[in-house]
């Protein structure tokens, strides 16, 4: 086995270790406590949606997100590149874990970020109409002008001020190492020449692993926003270098974590 594996393998064997009693009663408290949380927040920021835009109530998104991470006791930290301007908008590219990925990296910095959603998200009741509300971005997977209809979306953000926060694995991880990017994000920044920022999450993975409701709180989680990767004058032809570069940037710092866990193991 090699090294990089023998280090996943033992720092996954963190999160792995069977679910006690303990760790069930402290996530049905953190679930209970969360919903207690995300209701009454959400469910102001769906009724400002509708004389609002939701650029314009930014900070009751940024105040929910706060509070869910709080509510993980995570010990949160962010290192942002110092070449980050605030007032560009960029398409943040992150690693994809579990269902707090978008409140993990919301507050790292001031933009305003959209986000993407299935197109058949939208069909939920309540939570659809919100997504649509608060302008989210559809994904028709399937549909030939799947992409046309994303570049659209993309536009229309981009144009207002808006940043973009995608997932390129456009699944969650199972290991916790990062996943092959897929093109159509970068295809739409490449045509439209906005700024691509990798961003790696590490920490998140241990506190709610994908496909798990066990919550194991209060591991340290750090948001890292790395240098912004200029996209004017690419050709379709260098997209699929793009996407490579992008996901090596953020694998590196994640592989890097999970390196010094194995030996920390």
């Amino acid at each position: 086995m090699s090294e990089g594996a023998e280090a996943e393998r033992a720092a996954l064997a963190v999160v792995e270790r069977p679910v006690t009693v303990v760790d069930r009663v402290v996530s049905v408290g953190l679930w209970t406590v969360g919903l207690s949380w995300m209701i009454p927040v959400m469910g102001t920021m769906m009724a400002t949606a509708v004389f609002l835009p939701s650029d314009r109530t930014d900070w009751l998104n940024r105040l929910y997100c706060w509070g869910q991470i709080r509510l993980t006791g995570a010990r949160y930290r962010t290192e942002v590149h110092p070449d980050i301007d605030p007032e560009r908008p960029y398409i943040f590219c992150q690693n994809h874990v579990n269902l707090l990925d978008h409140v993990t990296m919301y507050n790292a910095t001031p933009h305003f970020k959209q986000g993407l959603e299935l197109a058949s998200h939208f069909d939920i009741p309540v939570y659809g109409w919100f997504m649509r509300q608060r302008g989210t971005i559809p994904v028709h997977k399937g549909r030939r002008d799947a992409f046309d209809k994303l570049r659209e979306g993309f536009d229309k953000e981009l144009s207002q001020g808006h940043s973009i926060l995608a997932f390129p694995e456009g699944t969650r991880s199972r290991t916790g190492r990062v996943g092959k990017f897929r093109k159509g994000v970068f295809m739409a920044a490449a045509e439209l020449g906005a700024p691509v920022v990798p961003v790696s999450v590490t920490g998140m993975f241990e506190i709610l692993r994908p496909g798990s409701k066990v919550f194991r709180p209060g591991r340290e989680v750090t948001v890292t926003i790395h240098q912004p990767i200029e996209t004017e004058g690419l050709t379709p032809a260098e997209v699929p270098a793009l996407a490579r570069r992008v996901q090596a940037v953020v694998a590196e710092r994640v592989d890097r974590y999970w390196e010094s866990k194995g030996t920390a193991g």
